[in-house]
């Protein structure tokens, strides 16, 4: 019997109580919210950057080592999805609307503010895509990668139940993961998950806003963002009800193919071989200056230190407060692979598809700032990408393209999360009570417009950041205690990159 936890009671009501405070006190809340990120950010930068970068080292370490051969799963068991349809879903649920808002506003961002070159040259330019690539490359993959492949490992090999806390049994006991302390790990998921898709429901909201306003002229207000909430909460909603198998598989194959449409379209109309030469460019730029980027802080320049704390600070707060809801969600559809090929597939192709996407946009978008004469990275965020449209052909079609893109990955990602917070709280059940998952849909939903209602962007960044160092100490023991369990398979099962040399016995 699929029986509802006390991580669920206690996460709504943790949840409705912020909720509560946002509607009554915006201004007080988003001034709150504001102080807390402040300080996180000055105090504990250091800390995400070096946090982050341990945990990418250490998913390189797995691809390499012996038990990389080790399935999630029984050993006879194989894939439950093609890797095609389970591409689409990790890809879909891990970055999803990030894309379509960021992908040209980012780079363009980073080209007219760069973080050391001079604004709006050719160093910035260069300067622009490489840190782009960073912020959405290989770092935030990695943190997906380690909370799916521990909850993979621990729920389909060792038959623990779906949950974190369930996770963290080698280092801190069976006990006391399945008594209080496990319920407070749990509730923190919970929570983080709520705020992190509530915070990428609001960046949907606003760009379905921009598009609409683009196309039809309709007004940029709370109103009409409400009214697209309240649509698509019913959408989702009702894809929720269908089941893994068919609504979120469904829709995110719909997905890619929406995203491959709109990114063909683009590499076309823009300037096709400048996006090539950037695309090989970057890379090499990327590759060359990563553990630069990777551990760059800034003690000594304050305005260099605001820049790192704006955009990557802020960038791996966002991945560690998605952590939980994509891992829930990758290791549930991430049955019967090898860890090797787990890891490698979270870690890389995402990775590439994400360099391609924002190479085309970044650079087309840079192209157009270039060639007219207001500054086009003024204007608010999600309305960038539809103002780029305004002045390049096709413009119509390719903003009609981006509205369903964006639509169709709300409903996916809201989908996606229904699925994993009825897991949670619903002691770890692969098949959580349909009015379990729509009571968090229209949860996340509140939050959401809450979010949006007390102060827009900022409030938004604001919640990601609180909502995201609590559970960075999750990884930590995440990281430690798979660690330690696949050292013990590895002895178990003899893993070796070499045989280990026998002992003589007797006379040589």
């Amino acid at each position: 019997m699929k029986k509802v936890s006390n991580v669920f009671w206690i996460s709504v009501a943790i949840v409705l109580a912020v909720c509560i405070y946002g509607v009554i006190a915006p201004e007080n809340f988003e001034l709150s919210t504001d102080n807390i990120q402040a300080f996180l950010t000055s105090t504990f930068g250091w800390y995400y950057l070096i946090l982050v970068t341990i945990v990418v080292t250490f998913c390189i370490f797995l691809i390499f080592s012996p038990v990389g051969i080790i399935k999630l799963g029984k050993p006879s068991e194989e894939p439950e999805f093609s890797r095609i349809s389970w591409f689409a879903m990790l890809f879909s649920a891990g970055m999803g609307i990030g894309l379509v808002f960021w992908g040209a506003a980012e780079p363009l961002s980073h080209f007219m503010t760069p973080p050391l070159a001079e604004s709006g040259t050719n160093a910035a330019h260069k300067e622009a895509m490489r840190y782009t690539f960073f912020h959405w490359g290989i770092h935030a993959w990695a943190i997906y990668a380690l909370v799916a492949l521990a909850l993979a490992y621990f729920n389909f090999r060792k038959g623990e139940p779906a949950l974190i806390s369930a996770t963290l049994k080698p280092v801190l006991g069976n006990k006391a993961m399945e008594g209080t302390l496990g319920t407070i790990i749990d509730v923190l998921a919970v929570v983080a998950t709520v705020v992190g898709v509530a915070t990428t429901l609001g960046f949907g909201a606003t760009q379905i806003n921009g598009g609409l306003s683009y196309l039809f002229g309709i007004p940029s207000n709370f109103t009409v963002q409400f009214i697209i909430v309240a649509v698509v909460t019913i959408l989702f909603t009702i894809s929720a009800s269908t089941g893994l198998g068919k609504g979120i598989k469904i829709l995110s194959n719909i997905n890619m193919l929406l995203a491959v449409i709109l990114l063909v379209l683009m590499f076309i109309i823009g300037p096709t071989i400048l996006i090539l030469n950037m695309f090989t460019d970057s890379i090499g730029g990327y590759i060359q200056n990563i553990v630069h980027m990777s551990f760059r802080i800034a003690p000594l320049n304050e305005d260099d230190r605001t820049w790192i704390n704006s955009w990557t600070v802020f960038y791996w707060a966002w991945w560690i407060s998605w952590a939980p809801f994509v891992g829930i969600f990758i290791a549930r559809v991430s049955r019967g692979r090898t860890i090797r090929e787990f890891v490698i597939g979270v870690l890389l192709l995402p990775t590439l598809v994400c360099f391609i996407w924002f190479t085309v946009f970044g650079t087309t978008g840079i192209e157009v700032q270039k060639a007219v004469s207001h500054d086009i990275s003024q204007l608010a965020t999600e309305e960038v990408l539809f103002a780029i449209f305004n002045e390049l052909s096709w413009s119509t079609i390719l903003a009609i393209v981006a509205l369903a893109l964006v639509s169709v990955f709300f409903i996916t990602s809201a989908d996606s999360a229904t699925f994993v917070l009825g897991m949670q709280s619903t002691y770890g059940s692969l098949n959580p009570l349909t009015a379990v998952k729509l009571t968090w849909g229209f949860t996340q939903s509140v939050v959401a417009l809450v979010l949006i209602y007390s102060g827009g962007l900022q409030a938004l960044q604001n919640a990601l950041i609180i909502a995201a160092f609590p559970f960075s100490f999750i990884i930590i023991l995440m990281m430690i205690s798979l660690y330690r369990s696949l050292v013990k398979d590895k002895k178990e099962l003899g893993l070796y990159h070499k045989p280990k040399p026998r002992k003589k016995v007797g006379n040589p």
